[in-house]
């Protein structure tokens, strides 16, 4: 039985914090697209999606690292 899957901040595709990238790899998309769709969310909601990143980048956990 494999283990279910779980939602990280990114650890390899990360700019800023990793969130996009976690995103990207849980659904797994380009995280290219994950970002542009940030992007346009924020512009078009008059950048509520800047509050939004902060607080995902509090909650999505980060993801650990398999060396040491």
């Amino acid at each position: 039985m494999s283990s279910p899957k779980r939602l990280y901040r990114s650890e390899n595709e990360k700019m800023i914090a990793g969130v996009c990238g976690g995103i990207a790899a849980y659904f797994d998309l380009d995280p290219t697209l994950i970002r542009i769709g940030y992007i346009l969310l924020s512009v078009f909601t008059a950048f509520s999606g800047v509050i939004a990143y902060f607080i995902l980048w509090i909650v999505i956990p980060k993801q650990k690292s398999l060396m040491p």
